[in-house]
C-alpha cells in the first residue's frame, strides 16, 4: 500500500489559502488551544523543541527503529520561517507517528495541524489502520522553498519527497510489501503554514497539497 495523495489543483489550493487568511484578518480563530498539547510529553527526536519556547509541550512524534525519516533541509536564516519549516517536518513525523500507533484520533497530529491538513492525516492513518498496515523503511524529503503569503505570517511550505526505501508492512505477520523505484517514487509537498492561536511558537499546518510522479523532484 502506498501514501494516497490529496488531490487538489495549485489553482484551489491558492484560493483555499486566500480564503483562509482573509478570514479574521488573516489568521484561523477557530482553536483556543492546541489540540494535542494536553498530553504533556516531550518529543524524543532532538528536532521536537527547535522552533518553540521551552515551556511549549510537544506531543511525542516518535518513530520504530525500522523507520526512518531524512529531512535533508537548509535551514533558513529567518527564524520564523526556520520554524515553520522545522514544524512542517513536524506534521509529516507526527503523521507517520499516528500510522506507527495504528491511532487516527493521534494527539501528534492534531498538536502540527489544523483544518484541512488535520483531516488529511487522519484520513490517511484511518486508510492504513481500515488496511491492517504499516510503515517501515527511509523515507526522504528535500529541496524545501518558503514562500509568503499574503501580507500575514503564514507561508507556504513546499519540499520534495522520495519513498523509494518507504514501504508498507503488514501489522499482523510483519510482512513487508518491496516495491521498485519509479516516477510514483517522488512527490511534492505543499503546506499552508502559521502560527497556532495558542502559541506562536508553534506553526500548524492548514492546508495540503500532495502531487505525485513529480519528474521535477526526480532531478
Amino acid at each position: 500500500m502506498a501514501r494516497s495523495a490529496l488531490t487538489m489543483t495549485a489553482a484551489t489550493f491558492a484560493a483555499t489559502a486566500a480564503l483562509l487568511l482573509t478570514a479574521c484578518g488573516g489568521e484561523d480563530s477557530s482553536q483556543d488551544d492546541i489540540k494535542g498539547a494536553e498530553t504533556g510529553k516531550s518529543s524524543s527526536s532532538p528536532s521536537a523543541s527547535a522552533s518553540g519556547a521551552a515551556d511549549v509541550k510537544r506531543p511525542d512524534v516518535s518513530l520504530p527503529e525500522d523507520l526512518k525519516l531524512v529531512f535533508d533541509f537548509e535551514k533558513p536564516s529567518d527564524t520564523e520561517q526556520a520554524a515553520a519549516l522545522e514544524d512542517a517536518a513536524n506534521y509529516i513525523r507526527a503523521l507517520d507517528h499516528g500510522i506507527a500507533q495504528q491511532d487516527p484520533n493521534d494527539p501528534a497530529y492534531q498538536f502540527y495541524s489544523t483544518g484541512g491538513a488535520e483531516k488529511y492525516a487522519k484520513s490517511q492513518i484511518e486508510a492504513w489502520v481500515k488496511d491492517g498496515w504499516t510503515v517501515t523503511g527511509d523515507d526522504r524529503y528535500f529541496d524545501a522553498s518558503i514562500d509568503p503569503v499574503s501580507e500575514g505570517k503564514s507561508v507556504l511550505v513546499s519540499f520534495c519527497r522520495n519513498q523509494a526505501k518507504f514501504y508498507s508492512k503488514k501489522v499482523k505477520t510483519g510482512k513487508v510489501n518491496y516495491t521498485e523505484e519509479n516516477l510514483d517514487s517522488y512527490q511534492k509537498f505543499s503546506l499552508l503554514m502559521s502560527p497556532s492561536e495558542a502559541s506562536e511558537a508553534v506553526w500548524q499546518a492548514r492546508q495540503i497539497e500532495v502531487q505525485g510522479r513529480v519528474k521535477e523532484c526526480k532531478g
